[in-house]
């Protein structure tokens, strides 16, 4: 248990910190399973939608330190890739 009054007032900051991260997670999490739903379920122009709605939201989560960068770089790749082979 924190003793110090700055040591409270950190772990209220990591609290509402933890908070916000784990919105913004989930954020990004629902947007890329609407991208693999998407693929699933063989409609391109809807899965090429939900791609570009998810980009950037996926970059934005890297940004803000939810995700690193080669992550979410790695995340819009894949599923750019799969939207890709879907209209092939």
């Amino acid at each position: 248990m924190a003793n110090t009054t700055s040591a409270k007032k950190a772990t209220r900051k990591i609290a509402r910190r933890t908070a916000v991260n784990k919105a913004r997670r989930s954020r990004v999490r629902g947007f890329i399973r609407k991208v693999e739903e998407a693929i699933a379920s063989g409609d391109i122009a809807v899965a090429a939608e939900a791609l570009k709605v998810a980009q950037p939201e996926i970059q934005r989560a890297a940004s803000k330190g939810v995700l690193h960068s080669n992550t979410a770089s790695r995340k819009v790749s894949r599923l750019a890739a799969r939207v890709k082979a879907l209209s092939a």
